[in-house]
């Protein structure tokens, strides 16, 4: 039998894909756009729980 005193650990990129940063979308949000636009789902959302009334 053979003895190994080393320790192998498994290779750090395997099944990692890498996106590059040369890609541009053409729509782009700031942080402050899209907080906005959750706030204002959530109020049409409540108005409509509240004008429904099942």
């Amino acid at each position: 039998m053979a003895r190994q005193d080393k320790i192998q650990m498994p290779s750090s990129g395997a099944g990692i894909t890498r996106y590059f940063d040369d890609y541009k979308s053409k729509i782009e949000f700031r942080p402050e756009h899209v907080i906005i636009m959750v706030v204002l789902v959530i109020i049409i959302v409540i108005a409509l729980h509240l004008s429904g009334g099942v």
